[in-house]
Order: C-alpha cells, then sequence, then structure tokens
C-alpha cells in the first residue's frame, strides 16, 4: 500500500506553519552538525578545549537562522529583485 500524496497547504496559516517547523527541524540539523565538528575539532587539534565547541555551534545556528530568515523574505535572497506596480 501507498501513503496518500502530501496535500498542499489550503491556507496562509498553514504555509507559515510549514516553514516555521522547516526553520526548526534546520535548526536542529545544522546545530548538531556545528556542535559534531567542534566536539571533533576540540579532541583532535585544540588540545579539548571548550571554545572550538561553541563557536561551530553558533556558526550552525547562524546558518539555519540565515536559511530560515531567506524563506520567509524571499526579498533577501541575492539576485532578487522585489519590483512594485504603481497603478496608473
Amino acid at each position: 500500500m501507498s501513503s496518500p500524496a502530501p496535500s498542499r497547504p489550503s491556507s496562509s496559516e498553514d504555509i507559515v506553519a510549514q516553514k516555521y517547523d522547516r526553520c526548526i527541524a534546520d535548526l536542529l540539523v545544522k546545530t548538531g552538525i556545528g556542535f559534531g565538528a567542534g566536539v571533533v575539532a576540540s579532541v583532535i587539534l585544540f588540545r579539548r578545549r571548550t571554545w572550538p565547541i561553541a563557536l561551530s555551534t553558533g556558526f550552525g545556528a547562524g546558518a539555519a537562522y540565515a536559511d530560515c530568515d531567506r524563506s520567509f523574505n524571499p526579498a533577501r535572497i541575492a539576485g532578487v529583485r522585489v519590483v512594485s506596480e504603481v497603478p496608473k
């Protein structure tokens, strides 16, 4: 049996909720990857100091924040121009 195809969001609240859910998931993944990379760098390169963990975790959270910001505000995507039409 196959599961039904996901339906398209019907209201603007559903669209915002899906974007918000994607942002939270992206934050968890990128922060976790940053944390893991920081732990590895701390153990291998920096004699078990804590600053590489904090730095790389912050980089992951910052990257997730930037992606989420672009998701909610498409005008911040490089190369996209927002043109408003003036009524005549």
